[in-house]
């Protein structure tokens, strides 16, 4: 009897990142993201048949589509998404949920473990090995997203603007990024997506470890996380402790060493939460 054919989806606002799964080795795709909040369901329907649909096998028989993106926390928001899924494959079982319920299945599988994302923004949640019992409220780049790369972002250039790093980091932020006082605050506060802007900077961090001030930011920066959302579950000090994302993969070291100071269980890192949920599906 021939395995069911699953399409598993991670979205974010700039990409999804697809998966087939069935009788061969899984098969991975990219498309633009998929965001319930900016495109309508025809727009949706659009990105599914013009770029996903052509990179697909011929004839394939889609029996199951579990998609997890971004947005997806309000009930009218996922009826758009599941609309837009039901109308290219009419016939499949169709599952559409929000990207932190991904992370907790990619991450925790069917255990229980803190599961967290640390990529442009930042969330947490603790799944008990079938659904979120507990997530701390995600309060946006502005008020939150501690730990993520729009915060840690922000941060470098607090310390660029504010004259913090020496000379020799100045003149390789100088060199980075080319950019001015009024162009920042142009794009921070009159430009639209500031949180990935933001976000564009903590590739400085990564290119400039060592440094003393830009460990500071590293240090500071994760432990507000972990301060404020980590500590707030107090699973945490018996269950593993599960990252996934960018920020996440690029400075495990600071998280692994965060969780040996205050000797809490560390779990695993994952950049993407698709293997994850192809072991999870499978």
């Amino acid at each position: 009897m021939a395995a069911r054919v699953k399409l598993i989806a991670d979205s974010g606002s700039t990409k999804t990142e697809w998966a087939l799964l069935g009788d061969q080795q899984p098969a991975v795709f990219n498309t633009q993201g998929v965001s319930p909040y900016f495109q309508s369901a025809a727009q949706i329907t659009g990105i599914m048949e013009g770029e996903l649909l052509p990179q697909l096998p011929a004839g394939v028989h889609i029996d199951e589509v579990y998609f997890y993106g971004t947005g997806l926390s309000q009930p009218k928001n996922i009826q758009l998404v599941t609309d837009s899924l039901k109308s290219v494959w009419p016939a499949a079982l169709i599952d559409v949920n929000h990207d932190l319920m991904g992370a907790a299945r990619a991450l925790c599988g069917r255990e229980p473990g803190i599961a967290s994302i640390l990529g442009t923004g930042s969330n947490s949640c603790y799944f008990d090995g079938e659904k979120i019992v507990k997530n701390n409220p995600g309060l946006g780049f502005i008020l939150g997203d501690e730990g993520s790369g729009a915060y840690l972002g922000r941060k470098v250039l607090q310390y660029y603007l504010y004259n913090t790093f020496d000379e020799e980091l100045m003149a390789r932020f100088d060199q980075k990024f080319n950019t001015s006082k009024d162009e920042i605050l142009e794009n921070i506060y009159r430009k639209p997506l500031a949180n990935r802007y933001l976000s564009r900077f903590a590739s400085f961090l990564s290119e400039n470890r060592q440094h003393f001030l830009v460990e500071n930011i590293l240090e500071d920066g994760l432990n507000d996380f972990f301060f404020n959302h980590i500590y707030k579950y107090r699973e945490s000090w018996t269950t593993a402790l599960h990252f996934t994302g960018g920020i996440a993969w690029h400075f495990q070291d600071v998280i692994r060493e965060l969780c040996d100071l205050y000797e809490l269980p560390m779990g695993k890192i994952l950049r993407t939460p698709m293997d994850g949920l192809i072991v999870f599906h499978s």
